[in-house]
């Protein structure tokens, strides 16, 4: 089918959703789309390298501010928490502002947080600006799905999420090894002052490609829904982390009672969210997406997948430096064969995702992980390189047959014009995840924590609680494929009648 050179955009109310939902609707031109693309996956690869590297930067950074390592360990957790407390706040203006708007304005709070997390003197001041990072990153990752669907014609959503995906894993594998390397000859500010030219390039292409619609009318904005969605997630976050704070052992009657007390917060705020968005005008986030069953099964589906993903990620590297006492560098060689999985596996899944059921695709690698997973459970006690390799490549091609399919079933089952509302609970459901994952290891691991000096005793325990941690992620995939399972009849019904 001949393709104008300006195809006709009518604008759906909300002024986010550019493109309407026809079957001749061809997105933007081909030069624009590769333009919007490269905006969209520097602005990821950015997100990506500044995780990864700051994680493996965290014992240098501890000793260079003479702080304890517990307490760096927040110039992670801070990131994290300020990102997932924003994220659907984020979503919901881009409906308000418009895409390029929001974009920009969250990539210049990212390249400005950037470098002053360079300029750093103090811990506090470093944590400051790692949690205004963290807002800037949600602002683009909220909506970056919502941004390629909007630029590419719906045919092609399955292979560039999955190209998304690829390169996801890509900068996962080498951002470890990068960071190591340059850690080795410059300082870990580095790796922050890395993020201005990226993003500025980032910026640029923003500007030039993305279109800068938006509603006609200036709706207003849910605030009280806003408070109550950041306070909601703050709260569960914070009581997740309650029991992973290293060097406190086994969970004392005042962590659980901070933990209750974050607890009731997170429920008492969840209820008042979900009341809020049932009376509001203009809702932060409509709940009316949820009322597909499609949609919420794939939301439900991804949360449970990226606790496991957050539990292994973080299990990982305790059980390659602390059990089998490999290098840091040797760790990120260990953890390469996931990302090539991932590599691997994504683009053609996305491909498939395509011409074929993507409920059917996602599950099929959510019984692959779970395999896996369970493989590097029962590692023995001296493990080969090769044999790690091999378990963590099934791990990487199952997560990678599941991820991009499972991204489009969400986007393709929420209305272009709740596109952007979609692209927020996909990255809520990451990032939530994620953090959950992490502090669930985090507990076990101060659970198995011994107060004595015994190091051999010691190694023991710490092996058998990653052990524990590798289990816990099996089961959160078994429970993800349960509830994958629950959609498959009804999404392959849907997907025979649209064909």
């Amino acid at each position: 089918m001949h393709t104008p050179s300006r195809p006709s955009r009518p604008v759906v109310n909300h002024g986010m959703a550019l493109f309407s939902d026809q079957p001749g609707d061809e997105g933007l031109p081909g030069r624009e789309r590769r333009l919007a693309m490269t905006a969209v996956m520097t602005t990821t690869t950015m997100a990506v390298f500044d995780g990864s590297m700051v994680n493996i930067a965290l014992p240098q950074i501890a000793r260079a501010l003479d702080v304890s390592a517990g307490a760096a360990v927040w110039v992670a957790n801070g990131y994290l928490l300020s990102a997932a407390m924003t994220l659907a706040i984020f979503a919901a203006l881009a409906a308000r502002i418009g895409f390029r708007a929001l974009f920009t304005l969250g990539l210049g709070v990212f390249i400005l947080a950037s470098l002053g997390c360079a300029l750093s003197t103090s811990l506090g001041m470093l944590i400051a600006m790692r949690l205004l990072q963290g807002i800037g990153g949600a602002a683009t990752l909220s909506i970056a799905p919502a941004i390629l669907r909007s630029v590419f014609p719906n045919r092609l959503l399955g292979r560039i999420l999955g190209l998304n995906a690829l390169l996801i894993a890509a900068c996962t594998a080498i951002a470890p090894i990068f960071g190591g390397t340059l850690l080795s000859a410059m300082s870990w500010r580095w790796l922050f002052a890395i993020n201005i030219p990226l993003g500025s390039i980032a910026v640029m292409l923003t500007l030039r490609v993305i279109s800068g619609k938006r509603a006609a009318a200036r709706e207003p904005f849910d605030f009280a829904g806003a408070i109550l969605s950041a306070a909601m997630l703050g709260a569960l976050i914070m009581a997740a982390n309650t029991f992973s704070r290293p060097g406190e052992g086994k969970p004392s009657p005042a962590m659980l009672a901070t933990a209750v007390a974050y607890g009731l917060a997170a429920v008492i705020a969840g209820l008042a969210f979900i009341r809020r968005q049932r009376r509001a005008p203009k809702p932060l986030l409509p709940l009316g997406m949820f009322a597909c069953a499609r949609f919420s099964l794939a939301a439900l589906t991804s949360l449970a997948s990226f606790v496991s993903q957050g539990i292994t990620f973080v299990a990982l590297p305790f059980l390659f430096q602390s059990v089998y006492g490999y290098s840091a560098f040797m760790s990120a060689l260990l953890f390469t064969p996931w990302p090539i999985g991932i590599v691997l596996a994504a683009p053609r899944a996305g491909r498939l995702a395509d011409r074929y059921s993507p409920a059917i695709i996602s599950t099929v690698g959510l019984c692959l992980f779970a395999v896996g997973l369970a493989l590097l459970a029962q590692l023995p006690d001296r493990a080969q390189a090769w044999d790690i390799g091999v378990r963590g490549l099934l791990c990487g091609i199952g997560f990678g047959c599941f991820q991009s399919p499972n991204n489009r079933e969400i986007l393709s089952n929420a209305s272009r014009e709740n596109s952007g509302y979609a692209s927020g609970v996909l990255a809520i459901m990451r990032t939530f995840g994620q953090c959950l994952g992490a502090a669930m290891v985090g507990a076990i691991l101060s659970a198995y924590e011994l107060s004595d000096s015994d190091l051999l005793k010691s190694a023991a325990q710490e092996a058998q609680a990653v052990r524990l941690s590798l289990w816990a992620a099996t089961a959160a995939t078994i429970l993800a494929i349960a509830v994958s399972c629950s959609r498959l009849r009804q999404a392959t019904s849907a997907w025979n009648t649209r064909r």
